[in-house]
């Protein structure tokens, strides 16, 4: 831990500061978005598709407008745009904690979404552009403190939801709206390479989006990488069902919850920086992603394992089986997104040619924006289909063989020279 803090003053001030923000942005996020599917699927009472649905929608609403984000952020300079983000955060997660139709929280679910996308793409951009070179280090460090917030997170949300959701969601909506005053006051300002430009300089944002529509290697590399996100994203949404149908909704089933959130938190604090490390040390970019996305389809196999384990009727065997395997699915996803997320943000930013980096981040999310609605409503599908019709194993295989796809299509454009710098010859596309 020394090390690491080390590292982050080693920094600008900029970097060190959103470091900081995202530990305090992801303390409020993960205190609600833990418990939302349970939330919705119990008290609420929706149906498995309809809990995807709204859960996809935040996802869509937030990586399939990061392209908006990552523009503005381009053309106005990174700190508006996540000021902007965090008021808006703000007021979706406060709606999520009062309404309850499925209209008001599908809004409430885009709004929140939104937020991200105005914030999350210049968050992004603004560290690689401070960060220069250090890049995987820096977004290494930056992934430490992002995780440090999914650690506390969901045990403050665990006080507070045993209270009541909706506490969670209006306290949840106070961190946000704190941090936007505090990052106003604070936060240096940074501007990208084409938000100094006076406008008859620059190229048109249709022009711009073009340009970068016509790299085919980035396209490549993201729709490949849209498994690495829908598989990520089942920590929200199958594996707190999966401990749900097992454990109930009562206070046990609450801590299991929190219990996925403290394993790949904790793991992430403690080995992060030595993983990245170690794979910048020995891996190519390319193979350190496909590794990664290898080891998240492999993060399944504990649940389809406990599929062929008989259901005990109660006690600690059937606690047992509720926990451990979505704990351990939640560690090897960890360790699967240690591994690839630092090599992912240094290989956009060097497919983007260090040139319009928040648009080229919104683009790429907008990709996987789309992969992850698709991902999550097919995924909330198979869960109730595999429940009425006694299949339990179908989610779990299906989700290792999407990791077992994206690994292989990562690999081979990292083999074919594709994820290596504009011009540059790939480093060790062959190791």
């Amino acid at each position: 831990m020394k090390g690491t803090l080390a590292q982050v003053r080693s920094h600008e001030r900029g970097i060190q500061l959103l470091m900081v923000n995202q530990f305090t942005i992801n303390l409020g996020f993960y205190m609600l978005m833990p418990y939302l599917a349970a939330y919705l699927a119990g008290p609420v009472g929706l149906a498995g598709w309809l809990v995807g649905l709204i859960l996809g929608v935040r996802n869509f609403s937030q990586q399939g407008m990061f392209l908006l984000g990552g523009t503005l952020a381009d053309r106005l300079g990174y700190k508006p745009m996540i000021i902007a983000g965090l008021v808006l955060r703000t007021a979706g997660f406060a709606t999520l904690g009062l309404v309850q139709s499925v209209p008001a929280l599908l809004a409430a679910s885009a709004a929140t979404g939104l937020a991200g996308a105005l914030f999350n793409p210049a968050v992004r951009a603004y560290v690689a552009a401070d960060a220069g070179d250090r890049r995987v280090e820096a977004f290494a460090l930056f992934n430490v403190f992002y995780q440090a917030g999914i650690l506390l997170g969901p045990l403050v949300g665990m006080v507070l939801t045993g209270v009541d959701f909706r506490l969670t969601c209006l306290v949840a909506a106070g961190i946000f709206a704190v941090l936007g005053a505090v990052q106003l006051r604070a936060l240096p300002a940074r501007r990208g390479d084409d938000a100094g430009q006076a406008p008859g300089q620059r190229d048109g944002v249709l022009s711009q989006w073009r340009g970068i529509v016509s790299n085919r290697p980035f396209l490549l590399f993201s729709v490949a990488m849209t498994g690495f996100y829908v598989m990520q994203f089942q920590v929200y949404l199958a594996l707190p069902l999966e401990v749900r149908r097992l454990g109930g909704d009562g206070t046990f089933g609450t801590g299991a919850v929190a219990v996925l959130f403290a394993v790949s938190g904790l793991s992430t604090i403690l080995f992060q920086t030595r993983v990245t490390a170690w794979c910048k040390a020995r891996l190519a970019p390319g193979r350190a992603l496909a590794w990664g996305l290898l080891t998240m389809g492999l993060g399944f196999l504990p649940l389809l394992a406990a599929t062929a384990v008989p259901v005990p009727a109660g006690g600690p065997g059937l606690w047992l089986l509720a926990a451990v395997p979505p704990a351990l699915s939640a560690l090897l996803l960890a360790i699967g997104t240690m591994i690839a997320y630092p090599f992912e943000m240094d290989t956009i930013v060097r497919l983007s040619g260090n040139r319009l980096i928040a648009t080229h981040y919104g683009l790429y999310n907008t990709v996987c924006g789309i992969g992850i609605t698709l991902g999550n409503l097919l995924t909330g599908a198979a869960l109730d289909t595999a429940r009425a019709a006694g299949m339990s194993a179908l989610p779990w295989v299906a989700l290792s063989v999407l990791g077992l796809v994206c690994a292989a299509a990562v690999l081979g454009l990292h083999r074919t020279g594709r994820l290596a710098s504009p011009g540059a010859q790939p480093e060790l596309a062959t190791a």
